[in-house]
């Protein structure tokens, strides 16, 4: 009897006290708020061989989202050409925006004044022999010294409005292949033109042409950017 008097004491005074002091917690783990864009390039990401940098796509995002508002764009496709990458490494991607999926991943050439194995230096000026960053729009198809060709309208002042005048076209090139590498040690070069291999050059340029959007990138693009800036 005792012992349950001084036991109900001591409950009463820890009452009046108010409630035990609590014990400290595990730090719970940080959660990592994605963005839109890195949620995108995830999904895509995990159903592909490769993605471009994260830096290159979220910046073609951006471009492509600013156009087709813009009512630019008539076709739910992404063209993206990562110059950070050796031309030895498939470094262009074809995106389809409406099933998040990569539709092709090719090798591709730079200008042969842009670089030998990378590309490095760029151009808008005729004759240059160089490759032009930034947005482009697909234009028609017609049929030229290397067959089937495709038109490309640059959209930035500066950086690559004068790609229909030059003659900057996606084209074939026996030079874009796995054995040119093999045997020069680098990808073949155009004289500006991201060419791309004979083997699909009618699937690419007939699935892309007519108003789809194409974004060459390289670092040097996010300090003379015209759409982004």
């Amino acid at each position: 009897m005792v012992y349950n008097f001084f036991t109900s004491v001591l409950f009463l005074f820890s009452s009046f006290n108010g409630p035990a002091p609590k014990t400290e917690t595990p730090v719970a783990e940080t959660v990592t708020h994605l963005t839109e864009t890195e949620l995108l390039y995830n999904s895509i990401n995990a159903h592909s061989e490769s993605m471009p940098a994260f830096d290159c796509f979220q910046k073609a995002i951006e471009g492509y989202n600013l156009l087709k508002e813009e009512g630019k764009i008539k076709k739910d496709l992404l063209t993206v050409i990562d110059f950070t990458q050796s031309s030895n490494t498939k470094r262009l991607w074809i995106i389809d925006m409406d099933t998040r999926t990569v539709l092709y991943n090719s090798l591709v050439a730079h200008g042969r004044n842009s670089g030998d194995e990378f590309a490095s230096t760029f151009s808008n000026a005729d004759s240059s022999y160089k490759s032009s960053l930034g947005f482009y729009l697909t234009g028609e198809i017609y049929s030229g010294k290397h067959g089937q060709s495709l038109k490309l309208d640059g959209l930035e002042n500066g950086l690559n409005s004068n790609a229909r005048g030059r003659g900057v076209v996606m084209h074939a090139a026996d030079y874009v292949s796995d054995a040119f590498i093999r045997a020069h040690h680098r990808l073949g070069r155009s004289q500006g033109c991201p060419a791309i291999p004979e083997e699909i050059t009618a699937q690419v340029i007939n699935l892309i042409k007519g108003k789809s959007c194409l974004f060459i990138y390289h670092p040097s693009y996010d300090k003379v950017s015209k759409i982004l800036s």
